[in-house]
């Protein structure tokens, strides 16, 4: 059967958006189906990451009733497919949120995974995303108020009798402020599915409006998502395969000052 994961932070600005997007990126990646619903509708940005901001037809047109859901899907060039909101504050005030849980089954329909990104915190709009879920998956960062956020939406979905698949924990930078994943993990009393590094090249690919799994494949943020989509369509991914050769990861470092350090060391 077809499922929809809602993916949902307790609180802003913590990747959520860009988890969507790259999940759904690299679970096609490995050959699925895969749809991406922005619910979030007061402030939508998965058609500005992937290059799509306006679109004659898009979710809030399904909302109101004026067009059927499979008429608001694009398709990206890498196959995958994408449900933009409305950028409009017109169009937002004349959409009722709670409506999104109505049309699950026409979501259902339309794609094998539907990824929806839901906006944060638990206001009417989030709980009305993550009453169209299946599952969910929780977004946060390594630092206290995130992860004191997530716990109350994780209790939510509790209350809702929404399954949660787990915690994804992003821009982890490996220094000694930020909370260990065991640290995560006993605070959420969930598990966590991953743990996406800082990298610079999210930004790289926001820049050219598109998923860094698209843009930078083999970099260690791509590799860390295809980790999660792989055990999410239980498919085998080697990690350490896919990363790039050691001399190719220095000269990406690097670059020119690297040759001109070599050339006066042999000089």
């Amino acid at each position: 059967m077809n499922k929809i994961i809602v993916v949902t932070s307790g609180k802003g600005g913590v990747g959520k958006t860009t988890t969507a997007i790259n999940l759904g990126a690299a679970m096609n990646y490995f050959g699925k189906d895969v749809l991406i619903i922005d619910g979030n509708l007061s402030t939508p940005n998965v058609g500005i990451h992937l290059n799509s901001p306006e679109v004659p037809i898009n979710l809030n047109h399904v909302l109101k009733g004026k067009a059927e859901a499979k008429e608001a899907v694009y398709e990206h060039e890498s196959g995958l497919k994408v449900m933009p909101s409305s950028l409009s504050i017109k169009e937002l005030k004349k959409v009722k949120p709670e409506k999104i849980s109505y049309f699950k089954k026409e979501f259902q329909e339309l794609s094998e995974y539907v990824i929806v990104d839901s906006s944060a915190g638990l206001g009417d709009e989030s709980l009305a995303a993550m009453d169209l879920a299946d599952e969910l998956i929780i977004i946060t960062n390594a630092e206290m108020p995130a992860i004191t956020d997530a716990l109350k939406t994780i209790k939510m979905a509790e209350q809702m009798k929404k399954p949660v698949m787990g915690v994804i924990v992003t821009r982890v930078r490996k220094d000694n402020i930020e909370m260990t994943p065991e640290a995560v993990k006993d605070m959420l009393e969930s598990p966590i599915l991953g743990m996406i590094p800082e990298d610079i090249n999210v930004k790289r690919a926001l820049n050219k409006k598109d998923a860094v799994v698209h843009t930078h494949p083999r970099s260690d943020v791509s590799r860390a998502y295809k980790e999660i989509a792989a055990r999410i369509v239980d498919v085998e991914y080697n990690s350490k395969k896919d990363r790039l050769p050691f001399w190719k990861r220095v000269m990406k470092k690097d670059g020119t000052n690297f040759w001109k350090r070599t050339m006066k060391k042999n000089i």
